[in-house]
């Protein structure tokens, strides 16, 4: 039978391995956490935070209260964050026993507010502006909070957190964030402290503190950047052949016709473009893989079709219409091909389409936990 998508496969066995090796470079009495927000980077939150519980992980992150909403349904247990804040949904919170990162005055009085009506002290973490400028407590909202802890009756403040700026940088500013919120970390003692993200995991254990926060580790992402790898690859998508033709000399390809052929050229046009995850930016830049062969991208990336030169491959071993070759996978990463599309990891993971047939492997007993076989002749 043809293939006519692609397939994506997600190996939570590597998503547990990546936990455990987190949790071997955490410091001495630091837990880890998984952020799972974006649905899991794009890879499935529900799936990844089943498994990564069964593994002992007990605080999950995702950003807005709707993803906290879907994730409890699936963990009843585990400690839920989330990042974006308290901005509305009332008593939903309490019901989904869901933790916000209060970044604002405003979000504060609000979740007292709350806490008065329901008559209860509720569990709320405090999420500090430090050098980001994005969402958090700025500096004079800080410091009338650490003179005045009234502004906090009724909220039981169970963590403090701020974020890295320049994390996967050997910066200054990383050591200039530490200290600051180190400093205001201390007014709150009893308080989890957390700041590292995947890059700060491996930059330094100072920056450890109680609980790690890694998203993109967790996902095979290299948080170790100009260093090998220490994380398994979570992600492989293979993309069918469509159609394969041969060019002469003079002719050209896709929107544009910006790649003309310098002699006769085989090509395969695979079925997968921008609106499947495939970049724009990609044409003539990227390749697929075809038995370990690079296969470059010739012309312009389209909304469904992606056309590659195949003409390295040998004659008796070319694909065929229905066969599925590698983008991502064993010769190529996420990051490599970030690298070819000049973006990064994150983004690729999290622009991967719905087209696909996704499936879910348990790497540790290769079984099949969500669709169909994940082989592909060209991986």
């Amino acid at each position: 039978m043809l293939k006519n998508k692609g397939i994506l496969t997600i190996d939570l066995g590597a998503v547990v391995h990546n936990y455990k090796v987190l949790k071997a470079e955490a410091a001495p009495g630091a837990c880890v956490a998984a952020v799972v927000k974006a649905n899991g980077y794009g890879l499935g939150s529900v799936a990844i935070s089943k498994i990564l519980s069964k593994a002992g992980c007990r605080d999950f992150f995702v950003f807005s209260f709707e993803e906290g909403v879907e994730l409890r349904a699936a963990l009843k247990e585990p400690r839920i964050f989330i990042l974006s804040g308290f901005f509305g949904n009332g008593e939903a919170y309490a019901a989904h026993n869901l933790i916000p990162a209060l970044g604002s005055f405003i979000e504060i009085e609000n979740y007292r507010k709350l806490a008065a009506k329901l008559d209860k002290k509720l569990d709320a973490c405090l999420n500090f502006n430090i050098r980001m400028n994005r969402l958090g407590l700025d500096t004079l909202e800080t410091e009338k909070l650490i003179a005045d802890k009234t502004l906090l009756d009724g909220l039981n403040i169970i963590g403090v957190l701020s974020h890295f700026a320049s994390a996967d940088e050997d910066s200054p500013l990383n050591d200039e964030q530490n200290e600051i919120f180190e400093k205001i970390a201390k007014h709150f003692p009893r308080a989890e402290k957390s700041l590292s993200n995947s890059f700060g995991a491996f930059r330094s254990k100072k920056y450890h503190h109680d609980l790690l926060r890694p998203g993109m580790a967790l996902y095979g992402l290299n948080p170790t950047p100009g260093t090998k790898n220490p994380m398994k690859g979570v992600v492989s998508l293979n993309l069918p052949v469509a159609l394969l033709r041969t060019i002469h000399a003079g002719e050209g390809v896709g929107y544009g016709v910006t790649w003309k052929a310098e002699k006769e050229t085989v090509l395969a046009t695979v079925a997968a473009g921008y609106a499947d995850g495939i970049f724009r930016s990609l044409s003539n830049k990227g390749a697929l893989y075809w038995k370990g062969i690079r296969c470059p991208i010739r012309g312009r990336v389209s909304m469904d079709l992606t056309t590659v030169d195949i003409s390295a491959v040998p004659e008796n071993q070319r694909p065929k219409p229905g066969d599925l070759m590698e983008l991502i996978g064993v010769h190529q990463s996420a990051d490599d091909l970030a690298n070819d599309a000049g973006t990064i990891g994150y983004e690729v993971l999290t622009n991967l389409g719905h087209r696909y047939e996704r499936v879910y492997v348990d790497e540790d007993t290769m079984r099949i936990s969500g669709g169909k076989s994940a082989s592909a002749s060209g991986a």
